[in-house]
């Protein structure tokens, strides 16, 4: 379970593209920072099952396949979740979102063998170069192969950034977002309007025709092709669990909007921000949980109960910003900002695409707490922290955004570096980066230790106050 915005390259403040999304499920899903190397001269199948993967899904291996990076779950290596190739193609998937029960009972997904968000990663970066693509692609595998889960999912590049959303088992449907707009979405089916003819647009060979057939739209009666409402779900689950997530982020760009939390079902597919947005706009919805209203499930003590479902929960395993800069060289200008675990209690990590190396401790960690995996430095603060979130979190997150600030400063003067190095020494400036890129991921390594301490220091002496047992003159 997931929530994705999407910012078109003319609605930004630096006219960058950015792609976000959190990623949900449990918080003992270490993810680790991979860097795949480009392959010649392979052949073979790629196996979902050899992985341990979710299903048996099977998709013949690129004989050329290029260099990419994931985001993977530490056991099976697989659901990348977010990466780039060496083309500049960055992929961010998948945002479950669920057909309708009356769609999938007669094209219901292909569980067995569908491609899964498990997968996706893995089929299409090494082989495609551009967010076009990479749509066409895995829009032609949902339709012949099948999809083994409802999911979106967005692919940016140089010049586009694209969403594709599954209708069914074999329907789906994709769109360029505007460049002027924004798209949010919280595991739902968000998009509506289709035009086959559309340079902008992408889908299914009887996307329309399908369900016009099987009784989802009746043109007459229903008026133009609404996607959304043909295939997708739209129940009770919808108006607490996704409905106030998209409602906050469409709140937060456009203030003066006016629609109710729980009127999903007509809430815009894009919108022009009152504001552009920054960096630190998305970041800032990654972190997004209803703070300082009553629907805040933390500030008040924790509340599991909450009907609202925020952006930023304690079970995100990594929640991430893509940001993409065509002005500049790509091992630069195309960025992943990784926030490991709960993003409102961690800290967003600049990984370069120049990068050649992850560090040894984005390649360890399991599902049981260690000390020197990446992941668990910032998991194991995190819970710490939620044991008392009033009085801890603001410590946390005062720390991080004093790093990231500072981090910011510190990558404008070395991106300027590495322009002023790059037509002289190419070598000397792809090393100037990677030396950069290590310490500020070990740095923030390293301040997330420091917290834990500062934090158990404490709560050691609260824990103290409360059963000190003194006798009578207060003293041993």
């Amino acid at each position: 379970m997931c929530t994705t915005i999407i910012v078109g390259e003319k609605a930004t403040a630096d006219g960058s593209f950015l792609v976000a999304r959190s990623a949900d499920s449990s918080s003992l899903k270490a993810q680790h920072f991979v860097v795949h190397p480009a392959v010649t001269g392979q052949s073979g199948i790629y196996s979902t099952k050899a992985h341990g993967g979710a299903n048996d899904f099977t998709y013949p291996l690129p004989e050329t396949g290029m260099r990419y990076t994931t985001v993977p779950n530490w056991k099976t290596q697989l659901h990348g979740a977010v990466g780039f190739n060496e083309a500049g193609l960055g992929i961010t998937g998948t945002e479950s979102i669920f057909a309708s029960d009356a769609v999938l009972a007669i094209d219901p997904y292909n569980k067995e063998k569908g491609i899964t968000e498990d997968d996706i990663p893995e089929v299409i970066l090494p082989r495609c170069r551009t967010a076009r693509e990479g749509v066409k692609l895995l829009g032609e595998i949902i339709e012949t192969i099948g999809a083994g889960e409802g999911f979106g999912v967005a692919f940016v590049d140089l010049t586009d950034v694209w969403y594709l959303e599954t209708g069914s088992g074999h329907q789906w449907i994709a769109q360029r977002i505007p460049a002027e707009c924004y798209f949010a979405s919280g595991n739902q089916g968000r998009l509506q309007a289709y035009d086959p003819n559309s340079k902008d647009m992408m889908g299914s060979a009887t996307l329309t025709t399908w369900a016009q057939e099987h009784g989802f739209w009746d043109p007459e009666k229903d008026g133009p092709f609404n996607f959304s409402k043909a295939y997708t779900r739209d129940d009770g689950r919808d108006r607490v669990y996704n409905d106030p997530r998209v409602w906050v982020m469409q709140k937060y760009f456009n203030p003066s909007i006016v629609q109710a939390p729980d009127d999903g079902r007509n809430f815009p597919v894009y919108l022009e921000p009152e504001k552009k947005a920054t960096l630190e706009d998305i970041k800032a919805m990654m972190r997004e949980h209803f703070e300082g209203t009553e629907h805040d499930p933390y500030g008040n003590g924790l509340r599991g109960d909450e009907p609202w479902r925020p952006i930023s929960v304690f079970r995100t395993y990594e929640a991430h910003v893509m940001q993409v800069r065509p002005w500049l060289p790509k091992a630069i200008g195309e960025v992943i900002y990784l926030a490991m675990g709960m993003a409102d209690l961690s800290v967003f990590v600049p990984f370069y695409a120049g990068l050649e190396e992850a560090p040894a401790s984005y390649g360890i960690g399991t599902d049981k707490a260690d000390s020197k995996s990446a992941y668990w430095k910032f998991r194991r603060l995190q819970t710490l922290a939620m044991t008392d979130y009033p009085k801890l979190a603001p410590i946390v997150k005062q720390a991080f955004k004093t790093f990231e600030a500072e981090t910011a400063k510190k990558q404008a003067l070395m991106e300027e570096a590495y322009l002023g190095m790059l037509g002289k020494d190419e070598n000397a400036a792809k090393a100037l980066l990677n030396m950069f890129n290590h310490k500020v991921i070990e740095a923030a390594e390293a301040l997330a230790e420091s917290l834990m301490n500062e934090l158990f220091t404490i709560r050691t002496a609260d824990i103290e106050e409360s059963v000190v047992f003194k006798n009578n003159k207060a003293k041993d």
